[in-house]
């Protein structure tokens, strides 16, 4: 069994649509767009920062993101963002993922976060999961000055645990996300709980599970 497990933050374990879900009454019919076009201009905005040599906190990125994400949807109260940034900063973690975690480290395994968020974020999202102490490591991106798939991100964990790639299992609920970890090196798996077809064919994950307790089956086998 691999001994080290380093889990995506942001959609794996921490629900990325809990934000907007907290406040769907007062968002409106809109809600669950409001949520999709926020993620989704929130990665697209660390894609292109990196592909153009420049870094911006991923905070900054993701108030910009809600920013556009409210433009497009004039019929959701723009005065909301304050209440829909404020959830963000404490988003719920996924129902299994405080066991899948506490499990994992009874087994020896140590357990870590890469993530694009920066610091001050992942501390006050992963405090307010109660996830925190089920967590050797928290590495953010920040050091690296670019957003995943570099490889300069996936490297931070190597350094980090004095490993080479092939002794960390890295797993994500983005499959653009594994396909970075796997050509890193890493021993991936993917989290699919929406049943999404599969891409980057090249560049496979070694396991594909609908939750967060496939992890444990998994490492349960090896």
């Amino acid at each position: 069994m691999n001994k080290i497990y380093v889990f995506d933050a942001y959609g794996t374990l921490l629900d990325v649509n809990s934000a907007v879900a907290r406040h769907a009454a007062a968002v409106g019919a809109d809600a669950a767009r409001l949520s999709e076009l926020w993620r989704a201009k929130q990665l697209e905005y660390s894609w292109v920062y990196s592909l153009i040599g420049r870094y911006e906190p991923f905070w900054n990125l993701t108030e910009r993101a809600l920013d556009h994400a409210l433009a497009r949807l004039p019929s959701v109260n723009a005065a909301l963002k304050p209440q829909l940034l404020d959830a963000y900063r404490s988003l719920s973690a996924y129902p299994e993922a405080a066991d899948v975690l506490r499990s994992l480290r009874s087994q020896g395994s140590q357990t870590a976060v890469l993530s694009n968020g920066n610091a001050s974020m992942l501390d006050a999202a992963f405090s307010s999961a109660g996830l925190l102490p089920l967590l050797d490591r928290v590495i953010s991106v920040d050091a690296a000055r670019v957003f995943k798939t570099s490889p300069k991100t996936y490297a931070l964990v190597t350094a980090v645990f004095n490993v080479s790639p092939s002794e960390v299992t890295f797993v994500s609920s983005n499959r653009w996300d594994v396909a970075g970890a796997s050509a890193f090196g890493f021993r991936t798996i993917w989290v699919n709980r929406a049943g999404l077809p599969d891409e980057y064919l090249d560049l496979p994950p070694v396991k594909i599970v609908t939750d967060l307790q496939g992890v444990i089956a998994n490492s349960a086998n090896k």
